[in-house]
């Protein structure tokens, strides 16, 4: 089991296709065939193979590397081009406010019945009604246990970090997690939006950086193996990659909390094969299809059957794996913040900016 070339939540730099990035081109010509747009090695290779097999559906998979590669095409081209989409649940919600998504058909859905009841309760999407979420998970601390003095416990042991660890940490670079450290820290929300309050959020994040080895979104967990850092800002399943080559790296949720990231599926209204469409979403949500996900890119699947499929080893070598719903859904879903988010790409703008 090794990392994707491209996983799908790390992607969502501030700097937002929403917000004024240059558009890409407008995405594929209409196709006979699905055209799901996905992450790199976000489902199984042999996925298409199997959809067709199972259901007389074909289609192809183009990659977006970024959420904002992908929002940048579905803007310029009104949806057109594509018909299932992988977006992060902000994205996700902003498209849906553009009127871009197709509301989900839940009677061509019937396997939405195999997702967790807390998976149909998401602040962004109660009812699941424009988005169908393929994996979540938390953000916190993946750290080297043999080699750090004292376990972590709080954000602020990565921002206010003892001497032994200085110069050993990395933080992630995207601006959401990026701020979201230094929100959780000081107690507020990971969508606070008061200028004052994102104030102190920004100074105690210019102070962090003067101890920081590297803002590092893809390789951080090698640079624990190595031993080059100590500490890290990691998302779960990617602490769970260093974990797969040193088992004295271990993942824990400081005390403050966490965020609830998602990646969602969503059809496109402009889609001339909804139907199809929706029938590879009830696909992707069968127990053995969605358990690939969990097993092979190692992060949690909001598949109640699923999840219950998995070996039980895979919890014990990966103890973020088994984290109980109830637990998880207790923290605050990353949401879009509207014109906010232009506030947020200044702040973290003047902390990767200050000496």
């Amino acid at each position: 089991m090794t990392a994707p070339i491209s996983s799908g939540h790390f992607a969502w730099a501030a700097r937002s296709a929403i917000f004024g990035i240059a558009l890409a081109l407008a995405g594929p010509a209409a196709a006979q065939n699905l055209v799901i747009s996905n992450w790199d090695g976000y489902m199984a290779p042999d996925a298409m193979e199997a959809l067709k097999a199972a259901t007389g559906v074909s289609g192809e998979v183009v990659v977006h590397a970024t959420n904002e590669e992908i929002m940048g095409k579905l803007i310029a081209s009104g949806g057109k081009g594509y018909d299932v989409v992988f977006v992060s649940s902000p994205f996700a919600e902003v498209l849906n406010k553009l009127g871009l998504i197709e509301p989900v058909d839940h009677a061509k859905v019937p396997n939405l019945a195999n997702l967790y009841p807390e998976a149909t309760t998401l602040a962004y999407d109660p009812g699941n009604t424009f988005s169908v979420p393929y994996t979540w998970g938390t953000t916190g601390l993946c750290y080297r246990s043999d080699l750090v003095k004292a376990e972590p416990a709080s954000w602020n042991d990565l921002l206010k970090p003892s001497d032994d660890i200085k110069g050993k940490t990395t933080m992630l670079a995207t601006d959401r997690w990026l701020l979201a450290a230094g929100q959780l820290a000081l107690g507020y929300s990971v969508n606070e939006t008061d200028p004052a309050k994102m104030e102190e959020v920004k100074n105690l994040l210019i102070s962090a950086k003067k101890t920081l080895l590297a803002y590092d979104d893809t390789t951080f967990y090698s640079k624990l193996v190595s031993g080059e850092a100590l500490l890290v800002q990691a998302w779960d399943g990617w602490c769970n990659y260093g974990i797969t080559d040193n088992k004295d790296i271990k993942y824990l949720i400081p005390k403050e909390g966490s965020d609830l990231w998602l990646d969602t599926m969503v059809v496109m209204k402009a889609s001339e094969h909804k139907d199809e469409a929706f029938k590879f979403v009830n696909f992707i949500l069968e127990a053995k299809n969605h358990a690939w996900a969990a097993e092979n890119i190692l992060y949690k699947v909001p598949n109640k059957a699923a999840m219950d499929s998995l070996p039980a080893e895979l919890g014990q070598t990966y103890p973020n794996m088994a984290m109980p719903v109830a637990d998880m859904v207790k923290f605050e879903v990353l949401r879009d913040v509207g014109e906010a988010q232009r506030a947020y790409s200044k702040i973290v703008s003047e902390i990767k900016a200050a000496q």
